[in-house]
């Protein structure tokens, strides 16, 4: 599938270890287009309906896995940071980019616009917006587990949504880098885990889109030479 396929959406990149991962969005963030957390509050563009542009490689979340100290029978250590999510979208009344337009289903409206450069201007332009934000970027680390005294094990509370151990199983909750721990700290962003044989169940919430947990989920599936 190429950039040009309208079927296109983004990508995952990895190192050659496995242990670093970026997430592309094949579109811009929609940084003029901002949902709040809170219902009674919602600011968006005024343009709400746009053709699609160009898709193009916009890193959106950069996943990284470190060494697991609790052994092979623990969760994996991981970190994502959200490069277009700010910190305080998980603060009572934070908001964060979301997308309001639905592209066009054909990219035949730009056919004079180059749909294969793998560095634009659009995405120089993009990358330097966001050089500035890298202090306030929204940061998502891994539950600490607790140990299971009759199982032996290191385990999580998936609330009945993973039912078989796997190293792949994780949840994501918001880092305490991000500011002073509160409950909004405490509250699980994305889970997933395994419920049988090559089936895995996937749980996300705001502030990320299902596009960035579908991904960040993916990276789980990769090989990590230098953590196992």
């Amino acid at each position: 599938m190429s950039k040009g396929s309208n079927t296109y959406i983004g990508k995952l990149r990895s190192n050659f270890l496995g242990t670093k991962f970026t997430v592309y969005d094949g579109q811009p963030p929609h940084a003029g287009a901002l949902v709040s957390k809170s219902r009674s509050t919602r600011l968006v563009s005024s343009k709400q309906v746009s053709p699609r542009v160009p898709a193009g490689n916009y890193p959106v979340a950069h996943v990284s896995y470190e060494l697991n100290v609790l052994g092979s029978r623990g969760p994996r250590r991981m970190q994502c940071t959200m490069d277009t999510i700010p910190a305080s979208a998980v603060e009572p009344g934070g908001v964060a980019p979301t997308c309001t337009e639905f592209p066009l289903s054909s990219l035949e409206s730009f056919p004079s616009m180059p749909f294969f450069r793998s560095k634009s201007a659009r995405t120089e332009n993009f990358m330097g917006s966001l050089s500035g934000q890298k202090e306030d970027m929204l940061v998502l680390k891994n539950k600490a587990p607790r140990w299971h005294e009759q199982l032996q094990c290191w385990c999580l509370n998936f609330r009945g949504r993973v039912t078989v151990a796997s190293v792949k199983n994780f949840q994501l909750v918001a880092s305490s880098e991000n500011g002073q721990p509160g409950p909004e700290h405490e509250k699980v962003i994305l889970q997933f885990g395994k419920v049988e044989k090559d089936l895995f169940t996937m749980d996300y919430r705001y502030p990320i889109s299902a596009f960035q947990a579908f991904a960040i989920c993916l990276s789980s599936f990769d090989t990590k030479i230098a953590c196992e």
